[in-house]
């Protein structure tokens, strides 16, 4: 079996590679390495002991998919790639709109040419908005608060409307909530280019030394200590979850949406105690007013994923931290 990885080069992507890789499927991965390095893919390599396929390309090339299609006999398609900061997509809409919905358009398009119908899309539990109470459950109204979430939200109803149009589709919507940790080995984690916007790779950067402090945004929410709650799961947990994710789209058509979280709620002030302990030393924090579009706790309803797929997470906090803290030794102190 050769399972397409669109943007496989990044955090989450590099990690389910390797999974793939270990299960005995063959990969495929294309990535324009916009928040990614070309490290990550001789690394995917090195830990598997098995090669890969790499074309550096942009999905919105039409004719650069259908060239990987026309290469490879595709069996599934797992989708990753897209812009993903939720401040970088306030300020700039179109280019998010332009590059996460194009991107999709055009890789669907060469599937249905290929006469591919199998994907596993990177959706995420802002889908569930501002409303919806927690846990939050596949079956909720969805929403966004930002042009990104809003680019989740639309891609899952382009897929859906999709394989309502065709049933030969098989579509799985992960909804996934706050990735963190890194591979045990230290080689693949998350690395993003320029200031990190999610809370982990800030963290580790401020235990490395290259940041003076970490910035907690808003401590005055309806949460035990204040700080926002979420459901932190471990990379490799999420990636056991696509590869189970890609076993029942290869089986199965028609449309599933599917929480990929621990259930279990974190505070953002407990990640900090958490990493501290983990890299040895107490870590600077300031308060810093809330972010708009933050909401105060969210976490998941995992029953679904334990049901339709068997899977579930099985690694705590500590092991996020310290596994976060032995790829960010790896990468910044030399």
């Amino acid at each position: 079996m050769k399972i397409f990885v669109t943007g496989g080069a990044g955090f989450i992507g590099s990690h389910t590679c390797v999974e793939l890789l270990n299960a005995g499927y063959e990969v495929v991965i294309a990535d324009n390495l916009s928040n990614a390095k070309p490290e990550a893919v001789e690394n995917i390599q090195k830990i598997s002991g098995k090669p890969v396929v790499f074309y550096k390309t942009d999905l919105r090339d039409l004719e650069g998919m259908r060239k990987i299609f026309t290469e490879h006999d595709i069996d599934a398609v797992i989708h990753f790639a897209g812009l993903k900061a939720v401040p970088e997509s306030v300020q700039k809409p179109l280019e998010y709109y332009e590059n996460n919905l194009g991107g999709t358009f055009v890789l669907c398009q060469a599937m249905r040419e290929a006469g591919c119908r199998k994907i596993v899309f990177s959706s995420s539990a802002t889908v569930y908005g501002m409303h919806n109470p927690v846990p939050f459950k596949e079956g909720m109204p969805t929403s966004a608060t930002n042009p990104y979430g809003y680019t989740k939200v639309m891609i899952e109803q382009i897929l859906t409307d999709l394989a309502l149009a065709d049933p030969q589709w098989s579509v799985s919507l992960l909804r996934y909530f706050n990735p963190i940790g890194a591979h045990s080995s230290g080689l693949i984690g998350e690395d993003p280019n320029g200031i990190p916007n999610n809370l982990l790779p800030y963290v580790s950067q401020v235990a490395a030394g290259l940041r003076p402090e970490v910035v907690v945004y808003g401590n005055d929410y309806d949460t035990p200590d204040g700080t926002g709650v979420r459901d932190y799961i471990h990379v490799v947990d999420l990636a056991l979850g696509h590869l189970s994710a890609v076993k029942y789209v290869l089986e199965h058509t028609g449309v599933e949406a599917v929480n990929l979280g621990t259930g279990q709620g974190t505070s953002v002030l407990e990640i900090v105690a958490a990493y501290s302990k983990a890299c040895g030393k107490e870590l600077p924090y300031r308060i810093a007013p809330r972010r708009p579009g933050d909401i105060a706790t969210c976490y998941a309803d995992t029953e679904k994923a334990r049901r339709l797929f068997g899977w579930e997470a099985k690694r705590n906090i500590e092991q996020m931290c310290a596994d976060s803290w032995n790829f960010a030794k790896n990468r910044y102190i030399k």
